[in-house]
């Protein structure tokens, strides 16, 4: 069970320093950060498809949802794909209670799929 973190900053000069060491302070590894100084629109092909980094019951740490994708359906689509396919768990820093590694009964994850739908709704 590895733990895998996901920076990214919207243009070349934002500096992702504060969001490495959140990273760090939570528990990823330096060689488990992805930074991605791009447009994000290409997330699961670089983060999560690239050499299948992530296996079930990994953890990918994420500042915000809105890391997850550009728009709603993105959003929803990468969740879906993490949560469910690679069986993954997610951590949200800044929405703690979109964290899949607790209340994985059916209570849990209905509270998660409702907040994550309102939230990535607003982003």
């Amino acid at each position: 069970q590895q733990v895998y973190g996901y920076i990214r900053v919207s243009t070349r000069d934002q500096n992702e320093e504060r969001q490495v060491i959140v990273m760090r302070e939570f528990g990823a590894p330096e060689e488990n950060m992805v930074i991605d100084k791009q447009s994000g629109k290409n997330f699961a092909g670089r983060a999560i498809a690239d050499g299948e980094k992530l296996k079930p019951a990994d953890t990918l740490v994420i500042k915000s949802i809105d890391r997850l994708g550009r728009n709603y359906d993105d959003v929803l689509e990468q969740w879906r794909l993490l949560t469910k396919e690679k069986q993954v768990d997610i951590v949200v820093l800044d929405m703690p209670l979109l964290d899949t590694r607790k209340g994985r009964d059916l209570i849990g994850t209905l509270i998660s799929d409702i907040v994550l739908q309102l939230l990535s709704y607003v982003a």
